[in-house]
């Protein structure tokens, strides 16, 4: 089987089921952040799941640019599946997954 990965990229906040089997979380690719924006992943069919990660981009800083990409790598399993939740503010990012075997 090939590991083909698949990318899906949200810009609003919201909460997105991305796989609804078990996969692979590669990363989470952070194109253009928001002052305050939260971005918490799951693994399951919704925000009820056990939490992998929250990542949360900084308050305005005048001296350090929010709109660079940023890549955080995970390379985790997701055993139910993967529901990445957005909030606080819109951002721009891109989820890399891929099932599992």
């Amino acid at each position: 089987m090939e590991n083909t990965y698949t990318n899906i990229t949200l810009a609003a906040p919201t909460t997105t089921t991305i796989s609804g089997g078990p996969c692979i979380l590669s990363a989470i690719i952070i194109n253009k952040s928001a002052s305050g924006g939260v971005i918490t992943i799951y693994d399951g069919n919704s925000s009820t799941g056990t939490v992998i990660g929250t990542i949360t981009t900084p308050t305005a800083d005048p001296t350090a640019p929010l709109n660079s990409p940023n890549r955080v790598e995970y390379e985790v399993c997701c055993k139910k599946g993967l529901t990445i939740v957005t909030s606080t503010a819109a951002q721009d990012i891109t989820v890399s997954h891929r099932p599992t075997a």
